[in-house]
Parts: structure tokens; C-alpha cells; sequence
């Protein structure tokens, strides 16, 4: 409701036009504005830092199933002597068994192949060649990994392709391998037990 004020002539009151408005001066509107490098900068380093706990993640738990499954064996191999656990330890310790397989593989180190050389004498990276990454240019040459990283860091593109070449091929290899065999093993590990538990239950009977 706008401002009013009392008109001493005829006494009544009546509305006085607001004129605050008009003088008021429109706040300024923020703009955003960012540094399109350093926002990209920040994304990668995120990313990167994403991959590396899960991977740091993938190692912890599969420790975790190489200890449980190596304690259920050793307890079930102490029941082996008797008639009626004997299928059922069998049964855990197979299961077991696999789940350490599978655990082994996902914490074992894996490798891609280092790119071949070009007529021009430096090294055309192929799609599982990652410049940063010391399991690859260590195959090379020194003077091989020098030319390669010259041409890496020769433009701010060629900086970003590696670094997300470097992401993809870590995303993949959390993916196909990592937690691929660390969701085998824990599968294998249930099926043990679930397979020690009904084979009892099938002795029992």
C-alpha cells in the first residue's frame, strides 16, 4: 500500500504518489564470469582424484576378501577329517579358493602396450598409450618419451587430450578390470557359502 497523508483543507486523506522508485538507482547486476582453463583444470583434477579413491577403494575391499576367505579356509580345512563337514568345508573352501582368485587379479598390476613409431621419428600414441603414465612410457626410449611429451606439452589441446586420455583409460580400467573381478569374487565367495550352509543342510537331513 502506498504512502498516504491527511489534507488539513477538506480532512480527509489521500494517497501521495510514491515516487522512491523512480529515483531509486537499479542494483547493479552480477555478472558471472570464469576462467574457462582454470574451470576445466578443476574438473579433470576432481575426476582424476574421483578415480583414484575408487580405485584405492577396490584394492581395500578386495584385501578385505582375500583375508576372510583365507581365514574360512584355514577353519574349514580343520573339519575335513570329519564325515558330516565334510562336504560342507569342501564346498567353503572351493568358493573361497575362487574369491582369492578373483581378489588376486584385482589388485594385480595390469599394463597397456606403449604406441608404435612413426616415419617422422616420434611416437603416435595409440588409444591405450598414456604418455603420463610410467607403465607405458617406460617401454619406450629415452629419447622416444622425449619427443612424445614434447609433443604432448606443445599446445594447451594436446595437454588436455593426454590428461583425458589418462582419464578414460583409468575409468576403463576400473571398470573391466578392477571392479569387474572384485564383483566375481564376492559372488563366488557368497556362493560358497551359500552352497556350505545347504550342503549341510543336506547332511543334516
Amino acid at each position: 500500500m502506498g504512502a498516504c497523508r491527511v489534507n488539513t483543507v477538506v480532512g480527509r486523506i489521500e494517497p501521495v504518489a510514491d515516487r522512491s522508485g523512480s529515483d531509486r538507482i537499479p542494483p547493479a547486476t552480477a555478472a558471472f564470469s570464469a576462467d574457462l582453463a582454470s574451470c576445466n583444470d578443476q574438473l579433470i583434477r576432481q575426476t582424476r582424484v574421483y578415480h583414484v579413491q575408487l580405485s584405492m577403494m577396490a584394492d581395500g575391499k578386495a584385501n578385505m576378501l582375500l583375508t576372510i576367505s583365507s581365514i574360512l579356509v584355514t577353519l574349514s580345512a580343520t573339519h575335513l577329517s570329519d564325515p558330516r563337514y565334510r562336504w560342507p568345508a569342501l564346498v567353503l573352501i572351493a568358493g573361497c579358493l575362487v574369491s582369492v582368485g578373483f581378489a588376486a587379479l584385482t589388485t594385480m598390476p595390469k599394463f597397456f602396450r606403449a604406441g608404435k613409431a612413426t616415419r617422422f621419428g616420434s611416437t603416435q600414441p595409440g588409444p591405450g598409450f598414456n604418455p603420463l603414465f610410467f607403465g607405458d612410457f617406460t617401454r619406450l626410449s629415452y629419447d622416444e618419451f622425449l619427443r612424445t611429451m614434447e609433443h604432448t606439452m606443445s599446445s594447451a589441446s594436446t595437454a588436455y587430450e593426454a590428461q583425458l586420455r589418462e582419464i578414460y583409460l583409468l575409468g576403463s580400467f576400473l571398470a573391466r578390470s578392477k571392479y569387474r573381478w572384485l564383483r566375481l569374487g564376492y559372488i563366488s565367495f557368497m556362493a560358497g557359502l551359500a552352497g556350505s550352509v545347504l550342503a549341510w543342510l543336506l547332511e543334516a537331513l
